[in-house]
């Protein structure tokens, strides 16, 4: 039994988002998030320092709280093209053609950090709860799109997915100099994952199972630099390593009833990102790069059948991310900020039909967003973001039994598969400042 404390923040942080980057989200928070989720180099709020560079927790002064919300909408479709045939097997030159539109519905997001140190003290301290990691789809049975078509018929029937990742952080930060601060950070992971069909299970005659939640638990860590001129230019460096999760363990049941166990292991991968970041009179700026390094990540490095049929991996490439935001501080008591999120597509064409689950792909994503300053204690955030996949991410349908004519996969000749979205955040929250450092310090 997890303890009440896991239990707690599991219930508040169970986020069944669709990322924007691959499967990580662009941003944690309102402030973060409507800066394009640029931070390394530029740390505006806490919650986007602690999830991008550790090192730069250094500037906050005093103890500060920081909590978002948000409702997060995506609407991705779906679409499958297969050649029909006579009843001799011989095609005949027509298509069959359908879509098929997600009803998933709201889901929340949300993000918990707090910093904390003293004055004249070279030690800051942070500690933090993201759902930082996600995707879902539920595209229903339909007689009209073939992949959603019944087993019985030739299709996978109705698809689900729902992949959540809490990670909860604890940051130590260090002043090395005035001007450069080394940060490190401990995490800790649980993830919970469905498919529904599994196609990591075995198939049998009456086709791939369904299944109930799988947990996993993970751990890792992050090392930043952080360097502030204290002119207007600072520069940022952080490296997020693999975290490694135990398997998930799905326990399957088949449409004839039977029932069988099955174990697939997916880790998260390492994120290398380098930001810059200027501030001069009532502008702010930043520019982050990030590579997200899925070509060595269990779960997603692999792909293909296995040999008893079922899927070894979804197969992604790199994804390349650069995030820019620009906040405008002229407006009394009112800073409002811009921001823009481009990202690379992992998911080729050869493999697009192994990612149905996990259609999460936003290629370009705009947010807006400001803070209103109640007080010089408390700031109530928002922001506003919408993101498109830029096009369909489109390949062909696979089947394990057509491969010996059409390797490596199996491409059933003349089909299509492919899916595109759009995705809208609506996010509220506030940051508190305790207080100031306390004079008095034990360095």
């Amino acid at each position: 039994m997890k303890p009440f404390f896991l239990k707690l923040l599991y219930v508040l942080f169970s986020v069944s988002a669709m990322a924007q980057t691959g499967h990580i989200m662009q941003g944690v928070g309102s402030v973060n998030m409507s800066m394009g989720g640029a931070a390394t180099g530029q740390p505006l709020d806490i919650s986007g320092a602690l999830q991008w560079n550790p090192a730069s927790i250094s500037t906050f002064d005093g103890t500060i709280a920081s909590f978002d919300i948000g409702l997060f909408s995506s609407s991705p479709t779906l679409y499958s093209t297969v050649p029909e045939f006579d009843t001799m097997g011989q095609p005949t030159g027509n298509f069959f053609s359908g879509e098929t539109k997600d009803d998933r519905g709201l889901s929340p997001m949300p993000a918990l950090a707090v910093v904390w140190g003293k004055e004249n003290s070279k030690h800051t301290f942070g500690a933090s709860a993201f759902g930082i990691s996600g995707f879902g789809v539920t595209f229903p049975e339909s007689m009209t799109n073939p992949i959603n078509m019944p087993q019985s018929m030739g299709g996978f029937g109705g698809i689900e997915s729902d992949y959540i990742l809490l990670q909860i952080g604890f940051t130590w930060a260090y002043e090395l100099s005035d001007n450069l601060s080394i940060g490190v950070e401990p995490t800790f992971n649980y993830a919970t994952l469905e498919l529904m069909p599994n196609p990591t299970a075995n198939p049998t005659q009456a086709g791939y199972p369904s299944t109930d939640k799988a947990t996993a638990t993970g751990f890792g860590g992050q090392i930043g630099l952080f360097y502030d001129s204290n002119s207007g230019f600072k520069a940022g460096v952080s490296y997020k390593t693999p975290q490694s999760f135990s398997d998930f363990e799905f326990d399957n049941t088949y449409l004839d009833n039977s029932t069988g166990t099955n174990k697939f292991n997916m880790d998260y991968p390492a994120i290398y990102s380098i930001g810059l970041g200027y501030s001069k009179s009532d502008f702010d700026i930043a520019l982050d790069y990030r590579l997200i390094d899925y070509e060595n990540t269990d779960g997603f490095s692999t792909t293909g059948w296995t040999p008893t049929a079922s899927v070894s991996g979804f197969g992604w490439q790199n994804v390349s991310v650069i995030s820019a935001g620009v906040q405008y501080k002229g407006i009394n008591r009112l800073p409002v900020r811009i921001g823009y999120t481009y990202s690379s597509n992992p998911i080729s064409d050869e493999v697009t039909f192994f990612n149905i689950p996990a259609t999460a792909i936003i290629k370009n994503a705009f947010q807006i967003g400001f803070t209103y300053e109640v007080t010089d204690k408390l700031n109530l955030n928002a922001v506003y973001h919408h993101g498109d996949s830029g096009g369909k991410t489109s390949g062909q349908l696979l089947n394990p039994n057509f491969i010996q004519n059409y390797p490596p996969y199996g491409a059933i000749p003349g089909s299509e598969v492919s899916y595109d979205m759009t995705t809208d955040l609506l996010m509220v929250g506030f940051n508190y400042t305790f207080r100031k450092k306390q004079a008095e310090s034990n360095d």
